[in-house]
């Protein structure tokens, strides 16, 4: 049995774009049946005060669980208020606001930290300063990232052999170039845009846990 792993990533703004609008209560429905392993709550177009209504909003219609219904991991992004308020053991952050966080010593108690990362110096600083896993990209070309060159999988192969952490491709990744991450060493992919169209992805030729 395979132990790559799914993480979907968050974006109200494209959910909305491919759901025909749509009020923020049915987004927070939605995320709640998301069938993932991790779900990253990554809305940075929301200023604080508006992410943690957003995020306790999900937190209390997933029963003040770490998991959605579907058993996805839930993950707040940033903002370690999302993390004190609801009692989550985890949070992904960009490098820099870890090594705020860390120098200031905010992230004490919290079990699993996952970090964003573009490059192998900054891959290795994060481990260093105590990341659980990390995120690599943009590996392929997106819309998210555009006029931007992808870095490509010799850049994940290099991420994933410079630190002993799980790494997680992010990217433009959608079903038809999944399995290319599935054949490097990372440990699992994130994706955007297929899990903002649908809540349930096709079948792959490969098996997830």
């Amino acid at each position: 049995m395979c132990t790559f792993k799914r993480a979907a990533v968050s974006n109200w703004e494209l959910y909305r774009s491919f759901h025909e609008s749509g009020s923020r209560e049915e987004y927070i429905e939605y995320l709640a049946k998301i069938k993932s392993d991790l779900l990253i709550v990554r809305e940075k177009e929301m200023g604080e005060e508006e992410y943690l209504k957003f995020f306790l909003a999900l937190w209390e219609r997933c029963g003040r669980s770490q998991k959605n219904r579907e058993g996805s991991l839930i993950i707040p992004h940033r903002y370690l208020s999302a993390v004190y308020q609801t009692g989550c053991s985890c949070v992904h952050l960009p490098l820099s606001w870890f090594r705020t966080y860390r120098e200031a010593e905010k992230l004490v108690g919290i079990e699993t930290i996952g970090v964003s990362v573009h490059s192998v110096k900054e891959a290795e600083e994060a481990e260093k300063l105590g990341a659980s896993y990390l995120t690599a990209g943009h590996v392929f070309a997106t819309d998210c990232k555009r006029g931007l060159p992808p870095r490509g999988l010799e850049f994940l192969e290099e991420i994933c052999n410079s630190v002993t952490v799980p790494v997680y491709a992010i990217g433009g990744i959608h079903p038809g170039n999944l399995w290319k991450i599935k054949e490097t060493k990372a440990a699992g992919a994130c994706m955007m845009s297929e899990y903002m169209k649908r809540e349930c992805l096709p079948v792959f030729p490969f098996t997830f846990l």
